[in-house]
Formats: structure tokens, sequence, C-alpha cells
């Protein structure tokens, strides 16, 4: 202590025993270290594990360039010609397809005077009046890709029904189950699920005789379909119910279903999802 005074503040000093030494277990050297530190006024805040080695390879996950230009998995051209406009998306996991058909015919004025994906696009509001005219224009994203041309097929069963029907049957089967089994004979377009909880079947048979045409159900079959979809996908394609009154469902074994809905005389909305197979549904036991 009177070392430490005649020194003074500005000189550290740190008294150290020999009895401290042997009651903490610790080696000469790390007893010294802490001495040192304590001295100086050095706190060790953190700790870094060096490693040597060699780099051979360096890989890095990074979705900037992704980013930078803000395009996700739903990003999609919409295309237009003289003949009107044309959107194809494709879901990431490649069982779903949409397809966006919007005839020139069906617009009070239509102008296209080259083949070209749209950069930006523009929408003109006005009120009945003409007194407020909202202009909304979005920034459109250019996208390497290249419509597939999904081919003309002839179904073995086609069935045609109100959408807000599809969509309530497509609502109560997914309260019960995750797929759904869509079974069209001459007697009629069945509609079934099996969960845990327990099991529904809905059946539609034909009905043409009805006040409104849109509330018909019309059955054409060529041969009886069964076919297996996952239910999340089909309430998806619900939300186009208030593009049109009516929607139409077509099947064929081994093919993707199409639900299709009409948009007025001027186009349509074909969504297209791969049925399950066999495999897939063992694996979901």
């Amino acid at each position: 202590m009177g070392i430490t005074k005649f020194l003074g503040l500005e000189t550290p000093f740190s008294v150290l025993y020999g009895s401290e030494i042997f009651s903490l277990e610790m080696s000469k050297t790390e007893a010294l270290m802490q001495a040192f530190r304590k001295s100086i006024d050095v706190r060790v805040k953190e700790e870094i594990e060096v490693i040597e080695g060699e780099v051979f390879e360096i890989q890095i996950d990074d979705d900037r360039g992704i980013r930078e230009r803000k395009v996700q998995s739903g990003d999609v051209n919409f295309d237009c010609s003289a003949t009107g406009f044309l959107l194809q998306a494709m879901g990431s996991s490649q069982v779903a397809l949409v397809a966006l058909l919007l005839r020139s015919e069906g617009f009070e004025h239509y102008r296209c005077d080259r083949n070209l994906s749209m950069g930006t696009i523009a929408f003109m509001f006005k009120n009945p009046k003409q007194d407020k005219i909202a202009v909304f224009e979005l920034k459109l994203i250019d996208i390497d890709g290249e419509h597939l041309g999904i081919p003309d097929v002839e179904y073995q069963a086609i069935v045609r029904m109100p959408s807000s029907e599809f969509a309530r049957v497509c609502k109560d089967l997914a309260s019960l189950g995750d797929t759904v089994v869509i079974s069209v004979t001459k007697e009629g377009v069945k509609f079934s699920t099996a969960g845990d909880i327990g099991t529904a079947n809905i059946v539609l048979r034909q009905n043409t005789s009805v006040d409104k045409p849109e509330e018909a159900t019309i059955i054409e079959i060529n041969n009886p379909v069964l076919l297996t979809f996952a239910l999340r996908y089909m309430n998806s394609f619900t939300k186009a119910t208030l593009l049109s009154n009516t929607m139409s469902i077509s099947l064929s074994p081994e093919l993707p279903v199409v639900v299709e809905y009409k948009i007025a005389e001027m186009g349509y909305i074909r969504l297209y999802l791969a049925p399950k197979i066999e495999d897939e549904m063992d694996g979901l036991d």
C-alpha cells in the first residue's frame, strides 16, 4: 500500500498475493495476465475464435439481383397485341397455371400498333358526372419468359354450374379436408373429401329446368372421370367468382383440370391445376 501511494494514482499498480493464486486454482501465466489487466484497467468484452485453414470454395446465397428489380415468383408480363391482352402466370410449385385473355373488341376504345410487353400501364376512372377523374400509373417489369403453348384438348367431362355454388362447395369441403375428389358420371358430379374429423360428399345433378340460365347445372360427358385435387388451390380459384355468374370445370384423366370464368363477351380467365397422383396421396397418409 505504501508503494502504491508513493507511485501516485497515475501509475498503475496492483497487489498480487501468492495465496490468491493458489486459491483460484489457475496457472501463474493466467494470474499474471489478470493482474496486468487490472493494473492498466483493461476489460475483455469479446473473445474471437480464429480458425486457420484453406478456403476451397465460397457460395453466396443472395437474391439481391431479384430484390433490386423487385421481381417475385408471382410477377408476370402483360402482353398486348392488336387482338387484345394476354397474361400467363405459373405458381412457384408449378402445379397451377392461370391464363387471362381480354379481347380487343370488348373495349370501348382499343389500339395497339405493335406487339409488346407493357412497361407502364395507366388506369383512368371517371364518375358519371364527368366532374372527377382519377389516373393511376403503374410501372411494370419486363421479365424474360415465353408463353406456354397450351394445346386444345377434348375433355372427357365438362361441368357448367353457378360460380357461387362452386365457391360454396370448395369452402364447405375445405373445413374437413385438404383434397377434393371430383367424380363425374351421367348421374351428376360429386365433390368428396375426407379428413381427421369427418367426411363430406356433395352431389349436383344436371338441372336445366330453371328460370334463370345462370342457375343451371349442365353436364357434358363422354366417359366417367374421377380425379383428386388440392383444395387450397381450388379455393384460390374461386376468387374469380365475381367475374362471372357461371363457370365451367373441364376434366380428363391425367390432365390438369381447367376452371374457367367468362369475362362478359370479351374474354376469360382459365385456371389450370394438375391432379394429385396416387403416390402423392400415399405420402400424405
